[in-house]
C-alpha cells in the first residue's frame, strides 16, 4: 500500500538540515570563481556544456522588446492569466509596503532616525528543469518593483515562452536564458547585466550553493532546500484534502518532505488510502512516489503536542486542518506560509493568491521570513544633532571603558564648554539621574525594562555614585 512511513514522536527530528552539501558547495564555488575569472567565456562554456546554448556565440540575453514579443505571442488566456497572477501579487506587495514607516526621533540634542530605501539592482533565478516555474518570474520581480528597485534581470535556463512573458508583465529589464551556479555568478558580476546587489529565488543545490558562497559579496533572499509541507491535522479533517495537499508538495521533486501530524490514527490510515487513491492517476505520480519515502506521518497523543511538534519542525509550508485552525493558527509562530483550514490549499499560493511562494525550508522559519518586499529593502539609520552637549559625557566615559580614547575626544570637542572650566562627568550625571531624594528616575530606563516587574526592572539601578565614592564593598 502506498502512503507516508509512520513514525514515532520520538524518531521525529526538528534539526536544522543543511540547505547544501559540501561537495556540492566545492563544485559550485570553482564555477563561480571561474567565472570571476574569465567572464562571458566561462559563462558560455558552461552554457554550451549543459545544453543551454548550440555555439558559443549563441544569443543568451532577451532584452525588454524579446519579452514583450513573447508575450503578444501567447494565447489570450495565458496571457490575461498572466497579468491577473501579477495584480494579485502586486496588491500583497503594496499592502507590505505600506505598513513600513520611516521613522523620526527626538534624541538628546537633536533627532535620529531610519528609511526605507530599496537595494539598487536584482537578479531574480526562476527554475527551469523540469518544471519551468514562471510563476517564480512573478513572485521574484514584482515585489522587487514595488520596492523600487531600479535594475531587476531574469535568470532561467531554456525559458519557454510563458517564463519570458511572465518577465515582461512582471516588469524585469531583462532574462538570461541559462542556469546553475554559473548563472548566479553572471548576475553576481554582471557579465551580460548590471551587477546584482541582491539576488533571489528558488533553485537546485547547485544555485544554492553558488549563492551561499557569493553571501557577503551580494545579499541573498535565503538558502532554498528541497520543499517541504507539514499538515497539522485532527479527527474532523478530510482525508482526501489532506492528501491533495501533500501530493500537491511531492509532485514538485523527488527529495520533497510531505509529512502528517494527527491526533487521530484513523486520520492517517485514511490518508494512506487516499494517498494510493490519488497518485493512481496523477501524471506526476513517479516524483510524487519517491517523495513520500523522504516524509512521515506521527500520531501525536493531543493538540498541545502536536502543535509543539510543527513549531520545532518550523516547514516551509504549514497546513492545518483541524476542528479551531483559527484559534490553533494563533498559537503557532514557526513556519515559512501558514494556510488556516481545509479550504486554504497551499497551491492557492503558489499560484498568485497574494503571499509569496519563496520560503525558507530546513527549519530556516525559525529564523527568517519568505520572500516579500521587506526583501528588496533596506533601514539605513541617520542622526542631525543641532545641540550634542546632553550626549558628550555619556560618549566620553563609554569610550574610555573601551579604550577608544579618539572617540572620546571626538565628542567632547563638541561639549561647547572651555575644558579648563567644564564640571566633571561624574558630577553631571548624578545630577541628571537623581530625582526623588536620590532615587533613579526610571524614565531614564526603556520601556521594555518599564514593562517587567509592572512598571519597574527586576534589577533596579543603583543609586548614582557620589563623586570620589568608592565601588568596593565595605
Amino acid at each position: 500500500m502506498t502512503g507516508l512511513p509512520r513514525l514515532r514522536l520520538e524518531e521525529v527530528t526538528g534539526a536544522p538540515r543543511r540547505p547544501v552539501d559540501p561537495g556540492t558547495l566545492a563544485g559550485a564555488a570553482a564555477i563561480v570563481e571561474e567565472v570571476r575569472r574569465d567572464g562571458e567565456e566561462a559563462v558560455r562554456g558552461y552554457a554550451r556544456g549543459f545544453g543551454e546554448i548550440e555555439g558559443l556565440k549563441d544569443p543568451i540575453v532577451s532584452d525588454r522588446s524579446a519579452l514583450e514579443e513573447a508575450y503578444r505571442s501567447l494565447p489570450p488566456e495565458q496571457s490575461t492569466l498572466l497579468r491577473r497572477v501579477a495584480l494579485r501579487i502586486e496588491a500583497f506587495a503594496d499592502a507590505q509596503r505600506a505598513a513600513l514607516d520611516d521613522v523620526t526621533l527626538q534624541v538628546p540634542g537633536g533627532e535620529a532616525g531610519h528609511r526605507w530605501l530599496p537595494v539598487r539592482s536584482v537578479g531574480a533565478y526562476a527554475p527551469g528543469g523540469r518544471h519551468p516555474l514562471p510563476s517564480s518570474v512573478l513572485m521574484t520581480v514584482v515585489p522587487a518593483r514595488v520596492a523600487g528597485v531600479e535594475s531587476v534581470w531574469v535568470a532561467s535556463p531554456r525559458p519557454t515562452a510563458v517564463t519570458m512573458a511572465a518577465a515582461w508583465v512582471a516588469g524585469a529589464d531583462g532574462l538570461l536564458a541559462i542556469g546553475g551556479a554559473h548563472a548566479i555568478a553572471a548576475l553576481a558580476f554582471g557579465v551580460f547585466s548590471p551587477p546584482a546587489d541582491l539576488i533571489v529565488g528558488p533553485g537546485n543545490r547547485w544555485v544554492t550553493a553558488a549563492k551561499k558562497h557569493l553571501y557577503g559579496e551580494v545579499g541573498i533572499d535565503g538558502l532554498a532546500g528541497p520543499s517541504e509541507i507539514v499538515v497539522l491535522a485532527d479527527d474532523t479533517a478530510d482525508p482526501a484534502l489532506v492528501a491533495a495537499d501533500l501530493l500537491a508538495q511531492a509532485e514538485h521533486d523527488t527529495d520533497a518532505i510531505p509529512a502528517l501530524v494527527t491526533t487521530s490514527r484513523e486520520l492517517a490510515d485514511a490518508v494512506d488510502r487516499e494517498l494510493e487513491r490519488q497518485l493512481a492517476d496523477l501524471p506526476t505520480s513517479e516524483v510524487a512516489q519517491a517523495a513520500m519515502g523522504n516524509g512521515f506521518s506521527v500520531v501525536v497523543e493531543d493538540l498541545e503536542q502536536g502543535v509543539a511538534l510543527v513549531d520545532d519542525l518550523a516547514p516551509e509550508h504549514l497546513a492545518i486542518h483541524l476542528d479551531d485552525a483559527d484559534a490553533v493558527a494563533s498559537r503557532l509562530s514557526n513556519y515559512g506560509s501558514l494556510f488556516v483550514g481545509g479550504s486554504s490549499a497551499e497551491a492557492f499560493a503558489d499560484y498568485g493568491a497574494g503571499p509569496n511562494h519563496v520560503l525558507p525550508t530546513g527549519g530556516g522559519a525559525r529564523f527568517q521570513s519568505g520572500l516579500s518586499v521587506l526583501t528588496y529593502l533596506r533601514s539605513p539609520t541617520w542622526m542631525r544633532l543641532d545641540d550634542p552637549r546632553a550626549l558628550v559625557d555619556d560618549t566620553a566615559l563609554l569610550a574610555r571603558l573601551e579604550g577608544l580614547e579618539a572617540h572620546a575626544r571626538a565628542a567632547e570637542v563638541r561639549s561647547g564648554e572651555d575644558p579648563g572650566q567644564a564640571s566633571s562627568p561624574s558630577s553631571r550625571i548624578a545630577d541628571a539621574t537623581s530625582t526623588n531624594h536620590g532615587q533613579p528616575d526610571q524614565s531614564f530606563m526603556s520601556p521594555a525594562l518599564r514593562r517587567l516587574g509592572g512598571g519597574a526592572p527586576k534589577m533596579p539601578f543603583p543609586p548614582p555614585l557620589e563623586p570620589g565614592a568608592s565601588t568596593s564593598a565595605p
